[in-house]
C-alpha cells in the first residue's frame, strides 16, 4: 500500500499589504469659498470675518465658530433694540 503525500495545511500566508488610505478625508479642512461683503457695521463685520476661520478647521471645529458668530450677531441685534435713556426734561427740585 502506498501512501500519497498530503500538502501541509498550516502554511503561513504571505503578508498582506495594508489597505490603501483614501486620498480624500471628508473631515479635513477645506475652504468653503464664501465671500463676505462688508456691511458697514463694525460689530457685524467682525462676526462675519470670523466665518473665515472655518476654512482652516476640520469639520468638527466648525460648530464652535458658527456658535460664536451667531452669538455675535445676536448681540449686535440686541444692541439695536436697546434704547438710550430718556433725557431728564425737568430738574429735580425739592
Amino acid at each position: 500500500m502506498s501512501e500519497t503525500p498530503t500538502e501541509p495545511t498550516d502554511v503561513p500566508e504571505p503578508p498582506r499589504e495594508p489597505a490603501a488610505e483614501p486620498s480624500y478625508d471628508p473631515a479635513a479642512p477645506a475652504p468653503l469659498g464664501i465671500g463676505r461683503t462688508p456691511t458697514g457695521n463694525a460689530e457685524v463685520d467682525a462676526s462675519l470675518e470670523r466665518l473665515g476661520d472655518v476654512d482652516h478647521l476640520a469639520a468638527d471645529g466648525h460648530a464652535e465658530v458658527y456658535e460664536d458668530v451667531h452669538q455675535g450677531l445676536r448681540n449686535a441685534l440686541t444692541a439695536l433694540d436697546a434704547r438710550p435713556p430718556s433725557p431728564s426734561t425737568y430738574d429735580n427740585r425739592s
